[in-house]
């Protein structure tokens, strides 16, 4: 059964160390490029100084980072959580969810362009604060949040009747706190890709509660099940990753309708509704080529598999453009054995293996002779 963990004090840094943390900041943040900032930077930035420095919050988000600084951290955290999501779900695709180092936009200039990515980004990133704040309370690291106590009581499922108790995920809170924060800046204006937005960060926020499971322990006697106390806990992040990339491969191509209050499906045979799916507006580039506009950073370079016909095989990734071999030591464990008590022990074991890499981009041969 869950409980509370203690919050754990930390010492603070000097005044010295300080002040030259500041001006580090200041310094990134003078030569970051400064188109279109977002939230997401809190995860390179920390928690201490960004309210008032990072560019990109609006001063709803600014208010609430300075009132919940605590939540801010735990907000940080979870955005490393979901990029790293974010690019295994697309790590055998030509966009990889890639993030580009001091840049407030995180992904670059590919966020512009309001297309199935943007989507997928949006929609993650909605449902990892979410699960980021509703673990953070569950835990007992944050002051303004804690357990769900509305879960008392008995109640049953298809194993019996059971108490409510332990620790259960408040959610609720999660998604409530996430919607104040993440909404805010598209709040602000009335356009379609702020709609769009807008609809997948609900899409986000609602893929995590749809993943709650009940957990219980049993206390009947030699381990039998006559009394169960249960609690409701949030599944691993990867089930609402797994969620999300299914919706971003039947996301839904809509325009604003006439009088800015909402989008219909483009394709006029489509009769589904649209509040469960991911919404784009525009179509994705192919990402083969790099494309500092579009910013698409190409293929070129990147690891294929030459057996496969999926998104991941050579002639899909490389775009056509052929793929060049490398042969290379790989040392893996082999040969373990189990040693009483209680060890595995392990050869090293070496293999001549071949790594395929997308060829880049050929010039035009007229262009060296310019």
């Amino acid at each position: 059964m869950r409980g509370f963990a203690g919050v754990q004090s930390r010492s603070k840094p000097s005044g010295s160390a300080h002040r030259i943390y500041l001006l580090f900041i200041l310094l990134l943040l003078m030569f970051t490029p400064s188109a279109d900032s977002s939230w997401w930077y809190i995860g390179a930035l920390g928690a201490r100084v960004i309210c008032d420095n990072i560019p990109g919050l609006v001063n709803k988000q600014r208010q609430l980072c300075q009132r919940h600084p605590d939540l801010m951290q735990s907000i940080g955290e979870g955005a490393k959580e979901w990029i790293r999501e974010c690019q295994h779900q697309f790590r055998h695709h030509r966009w990889n969810c890639s993030t580009l180092e001091r840049d407030h936009t995180v992904f670059g200039r590919v966020m512009l362009r309001s297309s199935r990515e943007a989507a997928f980004v949006y929609a993650i990133s909605s449902a990892g604060v979410v699960y980021a704040i509703t673990r953070a309370c569950s835990q007992g690291e944050l002051k303004i949040c804690g357990c769900d106590t509305n879960r008392r009581g008995r109640a049953s499922d298809e194993e019996g009747d059971f108490d409510w108790g332990g620790c259960s995920d408040n959610i609720n809170y999660g998604i409530k706190f996430a919607k104040a924060f993440v909404d805010a800046r598209e709040r602000m204006v009335k356009d379609a890709r702020a709609l769009m937005n807008l609809h997948n960060n609900r899409c986000g926020r609602m893929a995590v509660k749809r993943f709650m499971k009940t957990e219980c322990k049993c206390h009947g006697v030699s381990g039998s099940c006559a009394l169960r106390t249960c609690w409701l806990a949030m599944s691993d992040f990867r089930r609402t990753g797994d969620y999300l990339r299914k919706k971003y491969n039947t996301a839904v191509e809509v325009t604003m309708n006439q009088d800015g209050s909402g989008f219909m499906v483009a394709d006029r045979d489509y009769k589904r509704t649209t509040k469960n799916d991911l919404v784009y507006t525009e179509n994705s580039p192919d990402y083969c080529l790099m494309d500092r506009l579009a910013g698409s950073l190409g293929t070129a370079g990147r690891v294929c598999n030459k057996s496969s016909r999926g998104m991941d095989g050579c002639e899909v990734m490389c775009c056509g453009r052929g793929y060049d071999t490398t042969r290379v030591n790989r040392v893996s464990k082999c040969e373990c054995k189990f040693k009483w008590c209680c060890a595995v022990e392990c050869r090293d074991c070496e293999e001549i293996v071949d790594v395929h890499t997308c060829k880049p981009h050929k010039k035009p041969d007229w262009l060296d002779l310019t």
